[in-house]
């Protein structure tokens, strides 16, 4: 299960790399699933705002699974955690080869400083999981390439692009983790080459690891929680708790939230608290304005989800369940959130309110957003701005 062909690891002249950019932020531009579940050959140009679209069995959901496997391959996490299930990744009737080994591959292109750097990862997942094969570069140098040479021993061999007196480093590494997100232990930055490694490496894994994937689930949020560590989880389980932590720590944002639960949500809505109850725990109100407050409860399904959406949309890393990379100052990474069924039981006046919100987050530039929808055809009515990907079934 090779990775695509590409150029193997050469020597370039020592220069900064081509077509850099300090004043990016490190972010995913496009996620590559060669041979991924239902996916294959399949390139998805993806811009700070991106809905993607198609019939049911299109492959959506698995686009974002494959985005938020990166992600956390990104964050150093290990293949049997990313991976539990990897047969269910593996595409139909793929056929396994001469040794029954069968697998699928998945990559991405992280833009920054460092200029588009290009990584694609091959996965064996049977008859063991395994990192078979990977890729790092940039420009038509190859910076990172791995391969597994001898199936008895749990490594792969790994090149790296040096451009000194050896133009390679060859050297073992473990094949149940990225190589990229080892690569500062194991190169030492002496050379040009050696630095131009290190800073494609780091541009992947920044723009890779603050993903947020979540999907609220109403039927839970309208319940009370127990008071926790204020980080929302990804289905929103524990919005009652989030809400207790931030309406204290930051008054203009909290405000922007209760704006925009007040333009989705029927009736007056005056604020939105969250109250302890006997026992440790803490409930989400709407504060109607005449005195009168509604839980979670007594709100449609559409009308919490929305909620929920509005609060991930104005809050940031340090509030979500996500895991950034803390050697980055915050100012220079981006937040990606991954939203399947983004419009799912929103009406069409939600849907677009939350779609003009997450343009206006987007145009920060701290922000991105990929939202899985079923159908599109409204979205560009309701914002300027919002890449569209069609994905067929």
């Amino acid at each position: 299960m090779p990775v695509p062909d590409a150029p193997s690891p050469q020597a370039t002249p020592s220069a900064p790399a081509p077509g850099a950019h300090p004043e990016r932020r490190p972010c995913v531009t496009e996620l590559r699933l060669a041979a991924f579940a239902g996916l294959r050959r399949t390139a998805l140009r993806l811009g700070p705002l991106t809905l993607l679209t198609g019939p049911s069995g299109s492959g959506k959901t698995s686009a974002l699974r494959a985005y938020e496997a990166l992600a956390r391959l990104g964050g150093g996490a290990p293949l049997g955690m990313v991976f539990p299930d990897p047969v269910s990744c593996v595409p139909d009737g793929a056929r396994p080869d001469a040794q029954r080994r069968r697998g699928f591959r998945i990559g991405c292109t992280a833009d920054g400083p460092e200029g588009p750097v290009r990584l694609d990862v091959a996965v064996q997942a049977e008859p063991e999981l395994r990192i078979v094969g990977e890729r790092l570069s940039a420009d038509g140098v190859v910076l990172l390439e791995t391969a597994l040479r001898d199936p008895g021993r749990r490594t792969v061999q790994a090149a790296w692009h040096t451009a000194g007196p050896a133009p390679v480093t060859r050297a073992p590494l473990p094949d149940d983790r990225l190589g990229t997100t080892l690569l500062p232990l194991r190169v030492a930055g002496k050379t040009d080459g050696q630095r131009r490694v290190l800073a494609a490496a780091e541009q992947t894994v920044v723009a890779l690891r603050s993903v947020f994937a979540c999907d609220p689930r109403p039927g839970r949020m309208r319940d009370p929680v127990p008071a926790g560590t204020g980080r929302l989880l990804r289905g929103c389980d524990n919005l009652a708790d989030v809400l207790w932590r931030t309406r204290a720590e930051c008054g203009q944002r909290y405000a922007q939230f209760v704006a925009a639960v007040r333009t989705g949500c029927a009736g007056p809505v005056a604020d939105v608290l969250a109250e302890p109850i006997t026992g440790g725990a803490v409930r989400a109100l709407l504060e109607r304005g005449d005195g009168t407050r509604s839980g979670l409860a007594r709100l449609g399904y559409g009308e919490v989800r929305y909620l929920a959406l509005a609060l991930v949309l104005l809050t940031g890393p340090g509030v979500l369940e996500v895991d950034p990379a803390g050697e980055v100052p915050g100012a220079l990474q981006t937040l990606t959130v991954l939203a399947d069924g983004f419009d799912r039981g929103l009406d069409p006046h939600q849907r677009g309110e939350l779609l003009r919100l997450a343009a206006r987050m987007c145009e920060r530039g701290h922000l991105r957003l990929v939202g899985a929808v079923s159908d599109a055809s409204w979205a560009r009515e309701a914002t300027r701005g919002v890449t569209v990907v069609h994905l067929d079934a």
